[in-house]
């Protein structure tokens, strides 16, 4: 399976294994993973599972597609950067393989 470290706001690194197919977002909640609060459970509805994905990683994942849902729920995230993504929306395949996000200092 698929190893997806995290990397909170405080510097704590956690990997986990993702299961390929299931969201990035589900790695983290299956895992309790602190800072990926995922109120929504997926559904691209509330920006709480937002996480910032590391350079080599994001010509993987790629950038959300302008006028998205995704797009959208950003503008509500506290901080956003040009590597922003929401992790529900962030498939796991097996290329992922070692994939870094730092999450922000909160979700709200």
């Amino acid at each position: 399976m698929p190893k997806i470290t995290f990397i909170a706001h405080d510097g704590t690194t956690t990997t986990v294994e993702g299961v390929v197919g299931k969201s990035v977002m589900e790695a983290a909640v299956n895992n309790n993973i602190r800072g990926i609060d995922a109120d929504c459970g997926g559904e691209c509805a509330c920006a709480t599972c937002h996480v910032y994905v590391d350079e080599p990683w994001l010509s993987k994942v790629g950038l959300p597609e302008e006028g998205s849902n995704e797009a959208s729920m950003l503008s509500f995230a506290a901080v956003t950067q040009p590597d922003s993504r929401l992790s529900c929306q962030v498939f796991i395949t097996a290329e992922l393989d070692g994939m870094v996000v730092r999450m922000p200092e909160g979700q709200h």
